[in-house]
């Protein structure tokens, strides 16, 4: 079972954005999913129900919360992931499981019947989900990530910016769906087990910065 980790966000301008880049670049690798340049494009399928009830946990700050997601990497169909995030106590804990191209086509296609008799736990999760719960394909979050590790304290920081939305949408593996940028937004979010390393406390410090509740997916609902 996936432990609980500690989770902070900071919105920052680009000055900060580029200070803080040239030092982690300097000292910490990036994580394997990246291209020469460094960053990677990230496309998220979000789950919620008529009752918008995953986007009003976390506006209204419920404790123990969760939220389920398709996530693809570069629009690569051969690697895809369904994600169900938790948080409790301000703690984040993230489980996942690889599916593949034809069963994210048939879950947008509102065929889900077959998912009951997965042999992946996560799917005959969302499948039970999705009948009591009613959860649904709702919103398509994409955005340019910039993530850098250090392997003690398990620690990972990532720079997200260019955060769109595809419009009216849910088709994840369709390249030419029409997306929207949301704003110039630059979100760097720190993770973590059990302590945070005092390198990478003096790597990420930005000034007059304050941790936020900032959610990609909340922004991008604004649009759907």
């Amino acid at each position: 079972m996936p432990k609980f980790r500690h989770e902070f966000k900071h919105i920052i301008n680009p000055a900060d954005y580029y200070a803080v880049r040239s030092r982690l670049a300097a000292v910490l690798p990036h994580d394997r999913y990246a291209r020469a340049d460094g960053t990677y494009k990230i496309s998220s399928l979000y789950f919620d129900n008529l009752y918008d009830k995953a986007l009003m946990e976390k506006i209204n700050g419920v404790n123990d919360r969760e939220k389920f997601r398709i996530r693809l990497y570069n629009d690569d169909p051969s690697f895809i992931k369904l994600e169900k995030k938790s948080k409790k106590n301000g703690l984040c804990q993230k489980t996942a499981e690889r599916v593949t191209a034809d069963e994210v086509k048939r879950i947008t296609d509102g065929d889900i019947e077959w998912m009951k008799e997965s042999k992946k736990a996560l799917l005959c999760e969302l499948y039970a989900k999705m009948r009591y719960q009613q959860l649904r394909p709702t919103v398509i979050v994409s955005y340019t990530r910039e993530a850098f590790v250090y392997p003690p304290g398990n620690v990972r920081v990532t720079l997200d910016s260019d955060i769109r939305t595809a419009l009216k949408a849910t088709d994840l593996l369709n390249p030419d769906r029409t997306e929207i940028l949301t704003g110039t937004d630059i979100v760097m979010e720190v993770k973590y087990d059990e302590y945070f390393p005092s390198l990478i406390r003096d790597l990420v410090q930005v000034p007059d910065r304050r941790s936020s509740a900032f959610s990609k997916y909340a922004k991008c609902r604004i649009y759907d």
